[in-house]
Order: structure tokens, then C-alpha cells, then sequence
């Protein structure tokens, strides 16, 4: 028997299901990472500023070609150009989705150790020496990352074998409405610490002295992170969306929310980071991991926030790693036939394996460390790969796919089939085929420049 292909119930469950697509660590730990290391409010002004004409008119294209076509990434670009390359952008959404999934599953386990490590009151004191320890014990232990590793990746492909309601849909409409609480209610806590104001003022009131290339090529490539674009995971949920729905304002709402949860994710981190004198903002990725512990371990009421905050971190992941499994495990389902329990294990199993040599590598593992680029752990290098260039080059090709390729003539009667007009969808075609797509070149090459050449 044919596999059923899975629709959304709803508007508001899509818009909840590809929020917690776009929403992940990338909200909660990456974009408070860069933010500090870039000057404050002005990285967030210019976030959004990305987000609006980088990140928006992409998600549009993408969810636009999955509606229309009804297809996995690599089905639709079969299905708008039989037989043509093409669909190489598909396969490399499909892969990507695949090797993202093996490493970002090693920090979300990181975060599930650290929910218990909280918990349990290990940080008390705020010993720098011992935090620094426990973050060792949970990262470099031959054991404990693999443990948590299986962890995630058992919980994500049961989700997902549940099916597009029953598991996707089920399961986000009860996990993003606790992680918008829980990150509301840390930011009413941290807004009232002692000390809080300095914090504030870094976050809200920009310094447009610090702007410059790397602050706005940061701001741009956090755009694309954020939204999950570029591996077709917004073209495969929109795959599941009625022809009645209106493509322009679901887009808008998943942008909205994403962006939304970052800038509060700030409102929870910066306040709190201010009230501890001799922390910095530039703390860099050990910001979540290092530093915080040791706030948590000196503030009024540090044991509860600091567990509730790692809760909201682990809700954050899952939804991430749901929507990247979803994206191979509907190619299975769509163009192989298999049952959608089948495509799920399978691939859980090879994330798994995969994500083995990422969860050891804080322990030394290093990979062809002759190489200069390599002489790093091999988590790293999985982000550099398919995390960063693979991510950057997918959205470069959709832009154009949609820009020049299958046209926008096409992708807005597809946009305007729910019988509601496009109102900007002049600004759109100039966003989508010059505006974009030029921002993406400078990413990829500013990557390739800081990665190959540098």
C-alpha cells in the first residue's frame, strides 16, 4: 500500500511546526553568541534588517516551490524540470539535512546533560575551575556524548515516524507554546536582577560606530541559519500546505516568531550577563556552556532559572532536529514509497553513526589534521562543510531557481492560487532575483575567503 503523504491541520500548526523548524539553538545560543561578539544592538538591527530582505523573500521561494509541487526537495525539482540538473539541489538539501542532524544532535545532548548537571546543583559556588570541569566531563567523555547523542536522535526519529500530525504536528503545538512561556517567563527574571540596566542598554540602544563588514555579513549569514534555509527544509514543509492558505503571511508569521524568540532570547541572556562583573559579551560559543553556569550559580532563585533555561534550550533543539529529519525521511516516503516508520529508523541510524565521531571529537578526535583548514575537531569541521557552505550554497541555487529558472511569474500565481493578492510582489521579484542572491555570494565568499584562504 501506498504511504498516505501527511498534510497540516491547520494554519496556526504549520506556522507553530515550521517556527520550531526555525527555531533551535541557533536562536537561543548562536545568534546571543554573535550579538555580543558584534557590538550589541546594532548586530540586531541589522539581524533584522537581514531577516527582511535576505530571509523572508527566500522563505517565501521555498515554501512556494513545496506547496506548488507537493514534494520532498528533490521530487520538486523534478517534478517543475524532468530530467534536468536541477535536482542536484534537491539531493544536497537531502544530504545536508542528513549530516546537520549527526552533529547538531551532539550539542543538543550536550544540552539535555546539562538540564540534569543544573538540576542537580553542581554549579553552586560558581568555581570557575569546576564549571570548566563539568563542561569537560560532559563534552570529552568517551561515554557520556555518544549516551546523550542516542538520546536525541531516538526521541527525533520516534517523532517522526509518528507522521506529519500525529508526530510533527502533535508534538510542536505542545512544545512551542512552553518554550514561548518559558523564555517569557526568564525574561521577566532577568529584566528584574539587580544590575540588569547595563545589559539592557548594550542590547537596545545601538552604537552605530561599531558597524562594519563583518558585523553586516554576520548579521546576514545569521538570517540564513536562523530560518532553516537552504537544505529545503521550509520547501518540504511547505510541501504539506493547502492551495487555500495564504503563502505571504504563513512566511511572515514563521519569520516573526523565529525573530521573535531570538530577541527575547537576548532579553534572558544580556541582563543576566550584566549583573556578574568581569563578564563579557564577546564570551564567544562557551557563552551558553562556560558562563552561564557560573550566573546561575550566583544569582537569587540561579538553581531554577538555570534548569528552566537548559528545559528551554532542549525544547529548542528538538523542534530543530525534528525538521531535519523530516526533510530525507519525506524523500523516502515521497519518491521511494517507503513507509514513512522505515525511512525514519533508517535514517536515525545513519544520523546516529554519523554523529559518533562529532560527540568524541571534543576528547581530541581530529580529522586529516595535516591539512591547515583540518587542524580542528571534527564537530567543527561538519559545521564548516555542510552547516555553513552547503546551507549558503542551497539558498544561493533556490534564489536563482526561483528567480531565473522556473520564474517569478510562476512562483507568484502559485503564491496568488489561494485567490489573495500579492501585494508586494514587485518588491519581492527584485528582493528574490538581484537583491538576495547578491547578498549570498558575498556570504559564500566571505566564508570561503575566512575558511580556504585566510
Amino acid at each position: 500500500m501506498e504511504e498516505v503523504r501527511g498534510t497540516w491541520g491547520s494554519k496556526v500548526k504549520f506556522i507553530l511546526a515550521a517556527a520550531g523548524s526555525a527555531i533551535g539553538l541557533g536562536n537561543v545560543w548562536r545568534f546571543p553568541t554573535y550579538t555580543g561578539l558584534h557590538g550589541g544592538a546594532v548586530f540586531v538591527l541589522l539581524y533584522i534588517l537581514a531577516v527582511c530582505i535576505v530571509g523572508i523573500p527566500l522563505l517565501i521561494a521555498e515554501l512556494t516551490i513545496g506547496r506548488h509541487t507537493q514534494k520532498n526537495p528533490v521530487g520538486a525539482f523534478k517534478k517543475i524540470f524532468p530530467k534536468s540538473g536541477w535536482v542536484v539541489v534537491g539531493f544536497l538539501g537531502i544530504i545536508t539535512g542528513v549530516f546537520i542532524l549527526s552533529y547538531y544532535s551532539v550539542i543538543a545532548g550536550w544540552v539535555i546533560g546539562y538540564v540534569f548537571v543544573t538540576a542537580s546543583g553542581s554549579f553552586k559556588g560558581g568555581d570557575e575551575e569546576v564549571i570548566t570541569k563539568i563542561f569537560q566531563d560532559v563534552t570529552s567523555n568517551s561515554f557520556i556524548p555518544i549516551l546523550l547523542l542516542f538520546v536525541v536522535i531516538a526521541i527525533t526519529t520516534y517523532i517522526i515516524s509518528r507522521g506529519v500530525q500525529k508526530g510533527i504536528e502533535g508534538w510542536t503545538k505542545v512544545l512551542m507554546p512552553m518554550l514561548f512561556l518559558l523564555l517569557i517567563g526568564l525574561a521577566i527574571r532577568s529584566l528584574t536582577l539587580p544590575g540588569a540596566s547595563e545589559g539592557i542598554h548594550f542590547y537596545l540602544a545601538p552604537d552605530f560606530s561599531k558597524i562594519n563588514s563583518m558585523v553586516i555579513l554576520g548579521a546576514i549569514g545569521q538570517a540564513l541559519f536562523s530560518l532553516s534555509l537552504g537544505m529545503g527544509t521550509m520547501l518540504t514543509y511547505g510541501s504539506y500546505l493547502s492551495k487555500k492558505e495564504n503563502l505571504f503571511s504563513s512566511a511572515i508569521w514563521v519569520a516573526f516568531a523565529d525573530t521573535g524568540v531570538a530577541f527575547t532570547a537576548g532579553l534572558v541572556i544580556f541582563p543576566a550577563l550584566f549583573t556578574i562583573p568581569g563578564l563579557s559579551p564577546a564570551e564567544g560559543p562557551s557563552l551558553i556552556f562556560k558562563v552561564f553556569p557560573v550566573i546561575f550559580s550566583k544569582i537569587s532563585g540561579g538553581l531554577i532559572f538555570g534548569t528552566a533555561f537548559f528545559i528551554l534550550l532542549t525544547i529548542a533543539a528538538i523542534t530543530s532536529t525534528i525538521s531535519l529529519l523530516e526533510v530525507p525521511t519525506a524523500y523516502f516516503v515521497d519518491e521511494k514509497n517507503w513507509k514513512r516508520w522505515k525511512a525514519a529508523l533508517l535514517l536515525g541510524s545513519i544520523s546516529f553513526l554519523l554523529g559518533i565521531p562529532s560527540a568524541l571529537s571534543m576528547g581530541g578526535v581530529k580529522f586529516l589534521s595535516s591539512l591547515p583548514l583540518l587542524r580542528i575537531d571534527f564537530l567543527s569541521l561538519m559545521d564548516i562543510i555542510w552547516g555553513n557552505l552547503s546551507l549558503i550554497v542551497g539558498s544561493l541555487l533556490i534564489a536563482i531557481f526561483v528567480g531565473w529558472k522556473w520564474g517569478v511569474k510562476n512562483a507568484i500565481y502559485e503564491i496568488e492560487s489561494s485567490g489573495e493578492r500579492f501585494a508586494l510582489k514587485n518588491l519581492w521579484e527584485i528582493l528574490i532575483k538581484f537583491i538576495t542572491p547578491l547578498a549570498i555570494i558575498i556570504i559564500l565568499l566571505n566564508t570561503i575567503y575566512n575558511y580556504f584562504v585566510k
